[in-house]
């Protein structure tokens, strides 16, 4: 018997509840104005970045973003206005979130999440930019039939690596391993997914790329390789300002990839 998690599964179907409603809903609740997000945004799943920006005076509040659980911010980044969400973190929130910023008007959304090494590039921190996932969470069965890998649009990956190519970064390509519980990496996931060439662990690619592609979206994930998951000593170091300066750096490069999008 298959699990409940794979059964009546219609990934062809319609959705009944959508985010357009919600969004309608909580404007009217809210008494705020059908404002489009600006066509750039981020998730920062552990939130560094944007603490770092509203520190600096950087981040200015978005006022007429009607999400019930986040706060929207937007900041100067590339010449252009940029939104930004922290703490987006795990697959379902990240999906949700992303359902909503793509009903508000985004046309290209950058996940940049801190990571776990896998397969080792080299000492911690560097960047990954992730070109395909595998789907050890629950978010993407709803969205994509069962498969092991969420893959990234591969012309969107080719131009992010363009882009970050002269940045004086580290940035690798591969995989990653998206997991809903990452209490529950054992030695035998983490021997599996390292037999797979599988670079890092994160919580959110595999149900951003799928719901990319069912709803026709430009989205992008990078990882920040960080730590070793806690094995040893000093571990989670991220860099300069927890890792935000070279964070923006990255960001910064990737921002007009909008421009690119047909």
């Amino acid at each position: 018997m298959k699990p409940p998690i794979l059964r009546t599964k219609l990934t062809n179907a319609a959705s009944i509840f959508r985010p357009a409603a919600l969004l309608r809903e909580a404007r009217r609740q809210k008494g705020l104005p059908d404002v489009p997000v600006p066509p750039v945004c981020i998730l920062d799943p552990d939130g560094d970045i944007v603490r770092r920006l509203r520190a600096d005076g950087r981040a200015k509040r978005f006022d007429a973003w009607p999400c019930y659980h986040t706060q929207l911010d937007v900041f100067t980044l590339a010449g252009r206005t940029v939104g930004i969400i922290g703490c987006a973190v795990g697959s379902s929130f990240a999906v949700l979130i992303a359902e909503e910023l793509c009903a508000s008007g985004c046309q290209l959304l950058i996940s940049l999440t801190s990571s776990g090494q896998i397969t080792s590039s080299g000492p911690t921190p560097y960047f990954v930019i992730i070109d395909r996932a595998l789907r050890d969470e629950g978010t993407s069965y709803h969205y994509a039939p069962p498969a092991d890998y969420a893959e990234a649009d591969a012309g969107l990956i080719a131009k992010a690596r363009r882009a970050l190519a002269d940045t004086g970064q580290r940035v690798f390509t591969g995989a990653t391993w998206t997991t809903d519980a990452p209490f529950r990496e054992t030695a035998e996931a983490i021997e599996a997914a390292a037999a797979e060439g599988i670079l890092a662990v994160e919580m959110e690619a595999a149900a951003l790329y799928a719901f990319a592609r069912a709803n026709g979206q430009s989205v992008l994930c990078l990882a920040h390789v960080t730590n070793m998951m806690g094995q040893a000593g000093d571990d989670f170091e991220k860099g300069e300002a927890d890792g935000t300066a070279d964070a923006l750096v990255v960001l910064e490069s990737l921002v007009p990839l909008a421009d690119s999008l047909s």
